[in-house]
């Protein structure tokens, strides 16, 4: 009798500590899924910003540059992309795309002195440089939070029941391909 209350007591007290066990991990990831998710609410914040910015730039140009209607039109169309993606997966790839639009207007931009001379022109571009670069530091942000939850359900003893409690993997933010190369505009 005595040792059939010790073998129940030591089997309570595993099950107890595997319970307390899975119960603080799964609050761990919790917290990390949330963090990846406010992370992602950042780089949406900042991505929002550049497209409202986007509009008026674009009109500024249009005065300057007539017959770079390509390049302009490319740049709508990327942000119509962007406003419509629903996914994180789409949202980054229409954000890749807008990048890269951008990149290519940039450099239409340098063949019109006029246009870096005028001062609502150059108030814009700053406007937009600076939000590229909150994008560019919410980004790493959000990979940094990323990085920390997938290492977590990818580590021993995690690895084993996060899948089952619904955790699984989120995708990095990662440059467009080619993003190494500048853009090339033909005239």
């Amino acid at each position: 009798m005595k040792k059939s209350l010790i073998v129940i007591g030591v089997i309570a007290l595993i099950v107890l500590i595997f319970f307390l066990s899975i119960r603080g991990t799964y609050n761990r990831l919790v917290g990390l899924d949330e963090g990846v998710k406010t992370a992602w609410a950042q780089v949406e914040n900042q991505l929002q910003r550049r497209l409202d910015l986007i509009p008026n730039y674009v009109e500024t140009v249009k005065g300057y540059a007539k017959q770079e209607r390509e390049v302009l039109i490319q740049v709508t169309e990327a942000r119509a992309k962007v406003a419509g993606a629903t996914s994180v997966e789409g949202k980054i790839g229409a954000n890749n795309e807008l990048s890269s639009a951008l990149a290519r207007l940039l450099v239409v931009v340098e063949r019109y002195p006029d246009l870096k001379s005028n001062q609502n022109f150059m108030r814009l571009q700053d406007e937009l440089a600076g939000t590229e670069n909150r994008i560019a530091v919410e980004r790493r942000r959000y990979n940094e939070a990323v990085r920390l939850y997938n290492t977590k359900i990818r580590s021993f003893p995690t690895v084993l029941y996060a899948g089952m409690l619904g955790f699984g993997r989120a995708d990095l933010f990662q440059a467009p391909e080619g993003a190494k190369e500048p853009p090339k505009v033909t005239f």
